[in-house]
């Protein structure tokens, strides 16, 4: 055990946990890019080693897919599809399962977090005009993306991440985390409505809310490419990266879209955060520290090579250290067939426990309160608690029942 890479690694994950380091101006990113920087200097990682750490594929499958995201943002189809549903003539339970169901399917096709980004303003907006209150709907569109992430390996970083490194099937875990999800988007409309008691009325001040408009050939090409990537991964076994960056230069080849407008919502805080973490956690391999933790935990029963425990440790690091780092420090105690599965649904579905466990819990508050329309975190555990209990339980259920 390396005393250096066990403080470096207790310094980041210390910044991980607490969102920042006290006393400088460092959020998660900063902390771990710090803490590969400290471990390069000291030469407890040479540049060539931590070049090597670093999972190439995967850094460029959340790129390729990022920049889809962003064709997709910029040609209006986020902003289209919530106008849509908002301008449905149904009940309020309708307009919550139609906004639930909708947040679910993008978000197993996309990340979760530019899906909350693009309909949380719109949804509020809609709300005001109907005059009902926003929060329900907003809880609703945080749970339903963070649950409807899970059901596929490009839904959220972390299942891009496990499906990379453990070399996982895209179509075989379709079938291991789509059930769990479908069940759960149904989970998320029961309790949120259970939540509000049939008092869906409000009064918020009107807002105006910037959005880009429809471009229909700028959405339709961008769907297109989306739909032929995800039909590449279900029928052949390509390289995964190879085909997200073949789909990023498609529509980077564009004569009306700047590639500086769509490289400017590319999430280059996500890319470095990934870069360092796979540095410190190879440093904390490497030394043996990692594997000398593991043991500790197993003479003490608690064995992470076991389903259930690995199940249950993903569980609680993600509601502490948030869910990437969670699993990056995990990765290597998976093993067996489902410790994939096993890693991908526990932390993503546990991120709706805590206001702070995923980051589309924050971009929706964030854009409430922007809004005029404050939550809090006890209102968020009235629905998020219940809802990461149920969807826990149903996962937990079905990896059983396939293993």
């Amino acid at each position: 055990m390396d005393p250096t890479v066990l403080v470096v690694f207790v310094f980041v994950y210390a910044g991980m946990l607490l969102g920042e380091i006290p006393g400088l101006a460092l959020d998660r990113t900063g902390a771990a890019l710090l803490g590969a920087i400290a471990l390069v200097a000291t030469e407890h990682l040479s540049p060539e080693a931590a070049w090597r750490a670093v999972d190439v594929p995967t850094l460029g499958l959340l790129f390729g897919l990022m920049v889809v995201s962003a064709q997709l943002r910029l040609g209006g189809f986020y902003s289209a599809v919530t106008r849509r549903i908002a301008a449905a003539a149904v009940s309020p339970d309708a307009l919550l399962a139609l906004l639930v169901a909708a947040a679910g399917v993008l978000s197993a096709a996309l990340a979760n977090d530019v899906v909350c980004l693009a309909m949380a303003p719109i949804v509020v907006q809609a709300c005001a005009h109907a005059r009902l209150d926003a929060r329900p709907f907003l809880l609703g569109l945080a749970a339903a993306a963070n649950v409807g992430s899970a059901a596929t390996l490009i839904g959220n970083p972390q299942n891009m991440l496990i499906g990379q490194v453990l070399h996982l099937s895209f179509p075989a875990y379709l079938v291991d985390g789509g059930v769990p999800a479908v069940a759960g988007l149904v989970v998320v409309w029961l309790v949120v409505r259970w939540r509000v008691g049939g008092r869906w009325q409000g009064r918020v001040a009107e807002v105006a809310v910037a959005t880009p408009p429809l471009d229909r050939w700028q959405a339709t090409k961008g769907i297109a490419v989306l739909a032929a990537v995800v039909v590449v991964f279900l029928c052949s076994d390509w390289p995964r990266d190879v085909v997200a960056l073949a789909a990023a230069g498609v529509l980077l080849t564009s004569r009306r879209l700047a590639s500086r407008e769509m490289l400017a919502l590319v999430d280059w805080q996500l890319l470095v955060l990934f870069m360092a973490l796979f540095m410190v956690n190879h440093a904390l391999v490497a030394s043996g520290t990692f594997a000398t933790l593991e043991h500790g935990l197993a003479a003490a029963g608690l064995d992470l090579r076991q389903p259930g425990w690995l199940f249950a440790a993903v569980v609680v690091l993600s509601n502490l250290v948030s869910n990437v780092p969670a699993v990056m420090l995990l990765l290597p105690a998976a093993h067996g067939p489902i410790a994939g599965p096993v890693l991908a649904l526990g932390s993503t579905l546990a991120g709706n426990l805590l206001l702070v466990g995923s980051i589309a819990n924050l971009i929706v508050v964030d854009q409430a309160a922007r809004c005029g329309m404050p939550i809090g975190w006890r209102e968020h555990a009235r629905v998020g608690v219940p809802v990461t209990a149920a969807t826990l339980a149903l996962a937990a259920a079905w990896l059983w029942w396939r293993a």
